[in-house]
């Protein structure tokens, strides 16, 4: 919901060093409040280089298919953890997958055309978009067009230790990964 909100910038990390990107951004933002929504559980660190200060860009490709791409998983904040473990399942199983990081939505809107269709191609039936978020999967269908898979919280009113909650939700590796493998068939 934080996201509808005119001129505020949400950005939702997945690890230390998007933190620390998104902070910085948040400090030379001057069109309007910043936001940084970050997650309560110890999440595990899944970059390891500085890098570019890929965060500015809205979105980046944290890992690339190894097989042939006919996957990309969209996440942001700690599900982009759950997304890199989906991605290990379909690749055992032939299936090549991305990853795009995306701490915000809005950074990546601005991007020009190109970048946009660089990290999100049109592929058809060929290529799913998939995005995995802890929350509503209300506007992802912006992103993984309607043909695409959303998992997410569309039900509210649970609470409990994450693990737990991730499984009721069905946002677990092992929950996702089938019903993407299903969706190509």
């Amino acid at each position: 919901s934080l996201r509808a909100m005119p001129n505020l910038l949400v950005m939702r990390p997945a690890d230390v060093i998007e933190t620390a990107e998104c902070w910085q951004i948040a400090i030379a933002h001057r069109d309007g409040p910043s936001l940084l929504a970050l997650s309560r559980q110890n999440l595990p660190q899944l970059r390891h280089d500085g890098g570019p200060g890929l965060s500015a860009r809205g979105a980046y490709r944290l890992k690339p298919a190894e097989a042939t791409r006919r996957v990309i998983l969209i996440a942001t904040g700690s599900e982009v953890a759950i997304a890199l473990d989906v991605a290990k399942l379909l690749e055992a199983g032939g299936i090549g997958a991305d990853v795009v990081s995306m701490p915000c939505t809005q950074l990546f809107d601005a991007q020009d055309e190109a970048y946009r269709r660089d990290l999100l191609p049109e592929g058809g039936e060929r290529l799913l978009r998939v995005s995995i978020e802890a929350g509503s999967t209300f506007g992802w269908e912006r992103y993984t067009g309607l043909a695409g898979l959303r998992f997410g919280l569309d039900s509210f009113g649970a609470s409990g230790p994450i693990d737990q909650l991730y499984q009721h939700f069905g946002l677990t590796a092992e929950q996702i990964a089938p019903r993407i493998v299903a969706a190509l068939a």
